[in-house]
């Protein structure tokens, strides 16, 4: 592996060919199909003669580094361009290295979306914000994920019993 000096010190640098892989998720995301703007990030990829592997969430690739690195580009581009709301990016030196992200995490992913459709952060949100906060996060199916309920309810300053007195509303809205 070749060096090079900066002021951080001394850094590797991967030599042409190496092979790197790439996990992405290209949202909003659209049940049944991949809706258009995964398949214009897929096609971006086909273009650069890399196969990419859809998965339920996110697809994965691997490739040359500067093969990659052009077709991450072009993804990026296609996907904004044909509808995407935002594009999910992991890169690392094989498919094993890439984090793999926590519920946690995707319940924290889940809140932020909410924070900004509503524009405030969930602790300033009054009671009809947070009503209309427990509809998005029931409708992207937030509350199938273990603890959610008690995690979220804690971000907005709530109980349990309030989130789901919440739920059981939007059941009843449902059902009259």
């Amino acid at each position: 592996m070749y060096k090079q000096a900066g002021s951080w010190g001394t850094l590797p640098i991967m030599p042409r060919g190496t092979e790197i892989a790439a996990e992405f998720l290209v949202a909003p995301f659209v049940e049944g199909t991949p809706g258009p703007h995964v398949a214009a990030a897929v096609s971006a990829f086909a273009e650069h003669d890399l196969d990419v592997e859809l998965g339920p969430f996110a697809s994965t690739v691997t490739g040359d580094l500067d093969a990659m690195a052009d077709a991450i580009a072009a993804m990026v581009r296609a996907a904004m361009a044909t509808g995407a709301t935002s594009v999910q990016l992991r890169v690392a030196a094989t498919p094993e290295e890439i984090p793999i992200p926590s519920i946690r995490d995707a319940v924290d992913d889940i809140l932020r979306m909410a924070e900004r459709e509503i524009g405030a952060p969930a602790a300033d949100w009054d009671r009809a914000e947070k009503q209309r906060a427990v509809r998005m996060l029931d409708e992207r199916g937030a509350f199938l994920l273990r603890g959610a309920v008690d995690e979220i309810a804690q971000v907005m300053g709530v109980s349990r019993i309030t989130i789901y007195n919440y739920l059981n509303a939007l059941g009843s809205d449902a059902d009259g």
